[in-house]
This record gives C-alpha cells, sequence and structure tokens, in this order.
C-alpha cells in the first residue's frame, strides 16, 4: 500500500515536469519560429551589405586612383567611407533584430559632438588638409610662400604641411590656417624671376650699365635664356639711379641665381669702370 503510493506521487511529479517541459519547448519553438525570419532577414543583410560596401569602396578607389589624387588622401577618404557605411549597415541589423535604433543614433550623435569639441583645432586641420589634397595649391617638391614661411615642400599630409626652408630648418604649418590664408605657388608656371636691385652713381652711363649687366647675368649657367633677362631704371632719387636686373631661372635654382648674379654684376661694372653711388651726408651749421 505504501509503495503504491509512492509510484503514484512519482507519476504525478513526473507528469508535472513532463507538462512543463512540453510548455516551455512550446514557447521556446513559438519565439523561434517568430525570431527566425529576423535573423535570416539579419543574416541575409548583413551579407548583401559586406558585398555592396566592398563595392563601393572599390569604385572609389579606382575613382580617386584614376583622377590621381594623393595616395594618403585616398587612403583616407576610402577608410572614413567604410567605416561610416559600416556603422550604417550594423544600425539596420539591430533595427532587423527588433533592438530599438533611437538609442544607437542618440549615442553615435553624443559620440560625434563629445569627439568634436574634444579635437576642435584638429578637425579644422584636418578638413583644410583634405581640401588642399583635393584642390592642389600645390605640391610636393613645390616652392611656396605661405603663412609667413617660404620653402620647398617636402610632404604634404592630412593634418600639416611640411615645408624645407632656404636655411635648412623644417617648418610644419597646420593645415587649418594654411588652406585659408594666401598661398603664392612659385613653381606653378615652371621658371621664376629672379628681381636684383642694384644702383650706380647719377653720373654714369646707363645705357652702358644696363648692357654690362645683362652680359654678366647671362654668364650664369642657370639662367635661362628664354625668357630674356631684362634691365630697368627703377628709381632716380637719394644720389643714385636704381637698377631692376631680372633674370630668369628654373624653381631649384633661385638662389644660386639670386647671389651668383648680384655678384657677377658687380665683378662687371667694376671691370668696365660703372661707379657705384656714394654715400653722402648733408651738414648744416647753425
Amino acid at each position: 500500500m505504501y509503495l503504491l503510493q509512492i509510484t503514484t506521487q512519482a507519476t504525478q511529479e513526473v507528469g508535472k515536469v513532463t507538462s512543463q517541459a512540453v510548455g516551455y519547448f512550446d514557447i521556446i519553438k513559438n519565439k523561434v519560429l517568430n525570431y527566425a525570419p529576423n535573423v535570416v532577414g539579419a543574416i541575409l543583410c548583413y551579407i548583401i551589405g559586406s558585398w555592396l560596401i566592398g563595392k563601393l569602396v572599390g569604385m572609389m578607389r579606382k575613382v580617386l586612383t584614376r583622377r590621381s589624387y594623393d595616395a594618403s588622401l585616398q587612403t583616407f577618404l576610402v577608410s572614413l567611407v567604410k567605416v561610416a557605411l559600416t556603422i550604417l549597415l550594423l544600425v539596420s541589423i539591430a533595427g532587423i533584430l527588433g533592438v530599438d535604433t533611437t538609442a544607437f543614433g542618440a549615442l553615435i550623435v553624443g559620440a560625434g559632438v563629445a569627439i568634436g569639441s574634444a579635437l576642435n583645432g584638429t578637425l579644422g586641420n584636418l578638413a583644410g588638409g583634405v581640401m588642399m589634397l583635393v584642390f592642389k595649391p600645390f605640391k610636393v617638391g613645390d616652392m611656396i610662400e605661405a603663412q609667413g614661411i617660404t620653402g620647398v615642400v617636402t610632404e604634404q599630409g592630412v593634418f600639416s604641411t611640411t615645408v624645407l626652408t632656404a636655411d635648412n630648418k623644417t617648418v610644419f604649418v597646420p593645415n587649418g590656417p594654411l588652406s585659408t590664408g594666401v598661398i603664392t605657388n612659385y613653381t606653378t608656371h615652371g621658371n621664376l624671376r629672379v628681381d636684383l636691385t642694384m644702383a650706380i652713381s647719377p653720373g654714369q652711363d646707363v645705357d652702358k650699365a644696363k648692357t654690362s649687366a645683362i652680359s654678366a647675368v647671362l654668364t650664369h649657367p642657370k639662367v635661362l635664356r628664354v625668357p630674356e633677362p631684362s634691365v630697368s631704371v627703377m628709381k632716380v632719387a637719394d644720389g643714385m639711379v636704381t637698377l631692376s636686373i631680372q633674370p630668369f631661372c628654373e624653381q631649384p635654382d633661385y638662389w644660386d641665381v639670386y647671389f651668383g648674379c648680384t655678384e657677377l654684376v658687380k665683378k662687371a661694372w667694376d671691370r668696365d669702370s660703372i661707379q657705384g653711388p656714394t654715400p653722402t651726408r648733408l651738414v648744416i651749421n647753425k
């Protein structure tokens, strides 16, 4: 009798557990069946979205390469677009899975505002660097004058531009102010005019001085024959006749021509007995 009671109770407990298990299984099955389309849709969205991102990034890289954009700019723009599209894809997948994307949007906006505030100056330099790499006011190897600096561009980065000055100093110029300021490019047209200013005594033959100066600068091996050098009277004042001597040269030879021609003209005038101005001072006794 006692054994029968135990058996009956055990059977009842097993039945309860079985009923609960079946109930849980039905709940899980219903959840899976209801959620399965979302999971399948998320997987398909990820596969198709990743494929499209790869195609778009590849097309963008080909276009940038075909238009000969700088390599650093290509890498930056391609990476930026890829990251932005990947974030958009992940947010879309979260929406398909039933996650509230409003929170994601607020998080992304908040992060963007915080990063923008922290990197205000850096982002300005970044924007300036991108603009200059796109519009190309100069390239590596060009001689430029900007932000009070004159020299040859040795490196053009996204955040700053490296310039080597004539006295062999390396200057890092931030791209933000550089892109919004005045940039003088001495290399764009292939040659430069060297402006020399030298003076002679008022009593000297101006035509003879001009002929002597032109003959002297033409002896310099780095002075171009075309365009031809010229000599003009700049002003007559202060007890002297000031001449503007203007030979042309290639951009890398600018300083060699500047200092070399100054010396050549001085020696030519000494040889041709063309005197320079003599400083005078008027003293008035009261």
